[in-house]
């Protein structure tokens, strides 16, 4: 029987690769697959709780390669990761997303032979300054099995000379996700805790996450982005769980947000879904979240001047912001005083987009000596 190995490094891939391992469970005597941690991000909240809320089993491998800087970190992965290779001899590797954990297994299977699938392929912000945009570009250099989300991952690839028949355009996984949690919460919804606490206090609210380094480690930048949020939570309060980096620096710039900013810590999955799924209004430098409030038609203001996820704002509730406070309260008043855009849910964003993938593994594989 063939055998896959899934990897995933932060809270993100684990939330794309869920969906995938529920697909290929009634695979099981076709096409087996093993769940890597690369340990890239210590989370105190990635206990056995989280794998349950996500419905996937903990990880079979755990590599502990932790912190560190890009290239220490990614070069304490590829070592943990080709260890284990070697006598696993997996017939294919799966990847997911753009961190640092992509990137190196993603090299370490292609030296070894093994083929490597990408989930999320093709997404392109053109911003080097960006970590993400060079562990993206460079892992689809050396991809197999490109999965799309949207068409201008599928543009990207041809355009950067991918063979055709490798390019597979399946919808998103993140989305499979949050529309399979989402559900759980209709079936059973949390009755205690931050977020239900928050919303017994305020039925109409905004969500703020803020963490990309070019937001919040320069103080002019985080200063004026805390501008905009104390105005806008003037007349919608904010919920704001706080990325540690995040707060240590509103802490060292000594920014202050006012009373209407209710400073949360880090939640876990379900928690946070729950928090956001209901806003008014969402604030944030996530690229996950774009597409996740897009899934549920959550209004959302992206604080960043570009997105590899274009599909967002082109047919989604997205809209860019920048980091300007002008422009950030602007878009924001819009939402507020129900000047909504015109959004839909794009093509296959249904929630079967791992059961496409899973198909497609079975087909590929089932080629292979």
């Amino acid at each position: 029987m063939k055998e896959i190995l899934l990897v995933a490094g932060a809270r993100p891939n684990f939330m794309k690769l869920a969906p995938l391992v529920r697909a290929l469970e009634p695979l099981h005597g076709q096409l087996g697959f093993k769940i890597v941690h690369t340990g890239q991000h210590y989370d105190r909240e990635m206990s056995d709780v989280f794998f349950e809320e996500l419905g996937i089993p903990t990880p079979h491998f755990h590599l502990g390669a932790g912190g560190g800087s890009h290239a220490e970190q990614t070069a304490k992965i590829m070592v943990a990761f080709e260890a284990l290779c070697q006598p696993e001899k997996p017939t294919a590797v799966v990847v997911f997303g753009d961190v640092n954990s992509t990137l190196a297994c993603s090299i370490v299977a292609k030296k070894l032979g093994i083929k490597v699938a990408h989930v999320e392929a093709g997404l392109r912000s053109g911003d080097w300054a960006m970590p993400e945009e060079v562990n993206r570009v460079v892992t689809d250099s050396i991809t197999d099995w490109y999965f799309v989300t949207e068409p201008s991952g599928m543009e990207h690839l041809r355009r950067e000379g991918k063979p055709e028949a490798a390019l597979h355009f399946v919808g998103h996984v993140m989305v499979d996700n949050v529309l399979f949690q989402r559900d759980k919460l209709l079936q059973q919804a949390l009755t205690s805790g931050p977020s239900v606490d928050f919303k017994t206090r305020h039925p109409r609210y905004a969500v703020v996450t803020m963490h990309r380094p070019s937001n919040v480690d320069e103080a002019s930048t985080l200063t004026e982005i805390a501008s905009a949020l104390m105005d806008i939570s003037k007349q919608l309060p904010i919920a704001f769980p706080v990325h540690p980096r995040t707060r240590k620096n509103f802490e060292a710039f000594w920014i202050e947000l006012g009373p209407h900013i209710e400073l949360l810590p880090p939640l876990p999955y379900m928690e946070f879904l729950n928090l956001w799924k209901d806003a008014a209004l969402v604030l944030t430098d996530s690229g996950g979240l774009q597409e996740e409030t897009t899934a549920l038609g959550v209004p959302c203001v992206t604080l960043r001047e570009n997105t590899e996820r274009p599909i967002t704002v082109d047919e989604g509730s997205n809209v860019l912001a920048g980091t300007s406070a002008k422009r950030i309260k602007q878009l924001a008043q819009e939402f507020i005083e129900g000047r909504t855009k015109k959004a839909q849910r794009p093509q296959l964003w249904d929630g079967q987009a791992a059961q496409r993938i899973a198909a497609i593994l079975l087909r590929e594989l089932s080629h292979l000596g």
